[in-house]
């Protein structure tokens, strides 16, 4: 977003009563409460002109505690350029959050852990910058913090500042991830080392493989590691596994609708939605996934009637952001998948992990008996964690895609990890 479009966007805002949006036209960064923006507080407007390059940090702010992040010794709010991939209107500015850990630095300055959160919602409060990171997530950080490592986590473009957030768009989350490390190493300069890391989890999964899948192109200048990725949510069409790739939800499925994946030229989403559904999309644009949730729930909104076509038609309209082709990815990866998980389910994950060794990556892939897809991150924290100093240590993993094979349907949850439901 250039010059000007960041007070055109808070003009949109002042227009919420009337509920108006500009239209998604290529070079143009829709904008307005039809698209989830809200005003949150001054730290999200830029009104100046943006820098013409991605990954400049804007300004940083004090974040209020949480109690699930103590081992942060600063906490900050930032604000940062990144470059709009999926209506090529230019720089935009993206939020987030940065924490540096307790203590004395190591010489040469803390490791450098980019997170990457998993599905919130797509209005403007959803981001976790604002509203803070959910328990589990915050207790994810925490443990990167108690380890040595300094983390910086993207809203992800949309999510907080102007426009769409551009929901699973892997490619467009990539980028906000890349730019995240560019301004945290800038604005911190000698407290945080040139050696970085990625890890994400669901949406984040794709935000981290996309992020490393782009690095060397879009990001040369980030010296990345190794990438971990857990609850996967990536597909790949060649690959040499059939996976179940249909998301079959009506809270996807409208998250994808407003996030950028409908064709520019294509129907309107409320000429999409049926009467029915109507409340579910107004709580797309205007709360998160919890009251999304909570609308389906109390209005008896289902796959069946919230749409005026069949949902697997609707879905089949849609751009298909999370497919990727097989490369070589330019970084060791870690995959972890809970095989308890009901939401991305083992084999589905499995086909990403197929189609990435198939591509020649490095690749590690741990499952977790048991684990949900919630509870699938903390129990890979420990694996990530070695994962991590094997690099730091200049240690090349082994890759165990010789011993692969499909998993069963998800099994039952065990008692026992944290946020297993």
């Amino acid at each position: 977003m250039r010059r000007g479009q960041a007070s055109i966007w808070a003009a949109a805002l002042a227009l919420a009563a009337l509920q108006i949006a500009s239209p998604l036209r290529a070079e143009t960064l829709p904008v307005g409460p039809l698209v989830g923006d809200q005003m949150l507080s001054p730290f999200y407007v830029w009104s100046k002109d943006l820098p013409s390059r991605a990954g400049v940090m804007l300004r940083e702010e004090p974040m209020p505690a949480q109690p699930e992040i103590s081992h942060a010794a600063t906490a900050s709010r930032i604000l940062y350029t990144s470059d709009d991939v999926r209506w090529h209107s230019g720089i935009v500015p993206v939020s987030g959050t940065l924490y540096l850990p307790k203590g004395d630095s190591p010489p040469g300055g803390w490791p450098l852990v980019a997170w990457a959160h998993g599905t919130l919602g797509v209005s403007d409060r959803c981001a976790p910058s604002w509203t803070g990171h959910k328990p589990r997530d915050a207790t994810y950080i925490d443990r990167w913090l108690a380890s040595g490592f300094a983390v910086v986590a993207t809203d992800y473009q949309g999510l907080g500042g102007p426009g769409p957030h551009t929901y699973l768009n892997w490619e467009a989350e990539g980028r906000s991830v890349l730019d995240a490390v560019r301004a945290a190493l800038s604005s911190q300069s000698g407290k945080l080392a040139q050696k970085v890391f990625v890890t994400g989890q669901s949406q984040g999964s794709g935000a981290a493989l996309g992020a490393t899948r782009i690095a060397p192109s879009y990001a040369p200048d980030v010296p990345l590691l190794a990438t971990v990725a857990t609850g996967v949510v990536s597909t790949f069409p060649d690959g040499p596994y059939k996976a179940p790739l249909r998301i079959e939800s009506p809270i996807y499925i409208s998250l994808l609708m407003l996030g950028g994946a409908l064709p520019d030229g294509a129907p309107s989403v409320d000429s999409l939605v049926s009467d029915k559904g109507k409340p579910i999309l107004t709580a797309a644009r205007e709360a998160c996934t919890g009251e999304m949730r909570a609308v389906a729930h109390k209005d008896g909104i289902t796959a069946d009637n919230v749409y005026v076509e069949p949902m697997a038609k609707v879905e089949a309209s849609l751009t298909p952001v999370t497919n990727m082709s097989m490369v070589r990815l330019p970084v060791p990866v870690l995959l972890g998948t809970g095989l308890a998980d009901r939401t991305l389910v083992p084999r589905r994950q499995y086909g990403a992990v197929a189609a990435l060794c198939a591509g020649g990556s490095d690749v590690v892939w741990k499952t977790y008996p048991g684990a949900t897809h919630n509870g699938g991150l903390n129990a890979a924290f420990p694996d990530a964690l070695a994962f991590f100093r094997d690099a730091l240590a200049g240690n090349k993993p082994q890759s165990n895609c010789g011993a692969i094979s499909a998993p069963d349907a998800p099994g039952k949850a065990a008692e026992g990890i944290p946020f297993n439901d």
